[in-house]
């Protein structure tokens, strides 16, 4: 059984990163929605319209040792030997927390469908389970423009060493930050579309 609540209900807080914006309007900006399922099971889902093409946004999303450069609290992602010839990447995160730093570490393999999937699966790390789907869905935005709606789905199960609170403050907080980042980025390479 899930639930599916507002955030603002548990944590009534905003990060100052720029301005500051409140949960709420990081939810809305991705149109996210965090569901509480079995026990400490967390699913974040997004949907964002990004106004460029699928090469170019795929482009972003799979240039992952670059992701610490414009996502907030990534420290590092490097790429590991793997057995099977999958990408395989360590990734290190960084967060702050009622004045304490929590690391994470995590390994994960990463399944890559030209151009419209990329999944990662937990192999190792800091948390109990975690898998991710990016999906990048064609968008017609009327005449020739074309763009991606781009589909954010996390599912993941914190250990016992990270408080719950820290989880959904990083889902509500963190997740929305680093899909906006990817469209940011996009922007950035490829330059201004006129909407």
């Amino acid at each position: 059984m899930s639930k599916t609540y507002n955030i603002n209900e548990e944590l009534d807080v905003a990060e100052a990163v720029g301005r500051s914006e409140t949960t709420q309007e990081l939810l809305e900006a991705v149109n996210g929605k965090i569901e509480r399922l079995e026990e400490r099971k967390r699913r974040f889902y997004a949907e964002i319209k990004i106004p460029y093409s699928l090469e170019e946004v795929w482009q972003v999303l799979t240039d992952y040792e670059a992701f610490p450069e414009f996502m907030n609290n990534l420290k590092q992602i490097r790429r590991l030997e793997q057995p099977t010839g999958k990408i395989r990447l360590e990734k290190i995160l960084i967060k702050k927390f009622m004045g304490m730093q929590f690391n994470a570490r995590m390994v994960a393999d990463v399944e890559q469908q030209y151009p419209y999937e990329i999944r990662e699966n937990l192999v190792e790390g800091d948390f109990q389970s975690y898998s991710v789907c990016w999906q990048l869905n064609p968008l017609s935005l009327g005449g020739s423009k074309v763009g991606v709606n781009l589909v954010y789905d996390l599912l993941v199960v914190p250990k016992r060493i990270f408080p719950g609170a820290l989880v959904e403050y990083f889902l509500s907080q963190d997740v929305p930050k680093h899909i906006l980042a990817v469209r940011q980025r996009v922007e950035t390479l490829f330059g201004s579309t006129s909407s």
